[in-house]
């Protein structure tokens, strides 16, 4: 509850489930894309918001 700033153990397991699932949809994510060369640098994204 610390942590996640929740007021209630409810509210806290709640996070906890919503966070994990994020993360395990991401996961499943990363292994259907795979990796590629192709993405933005952090350094491209910054200039292409800095413009827009």
């Amino acid at each position: 509850m610390r942590h996640s700033g929740a007021s209630t153990k409810r509210e806290a397991v709640v996070l906890a489930l919503e966070d994990f699932n994020r993360r395990r949809r991401l996961a499943k994510l990363v292994e259907q894309m795979g990796q590629s060369d192709d993405f933005m640098t952090q350094e491209e994204l910054r200039r292409l918001r800095a413009e827009g």
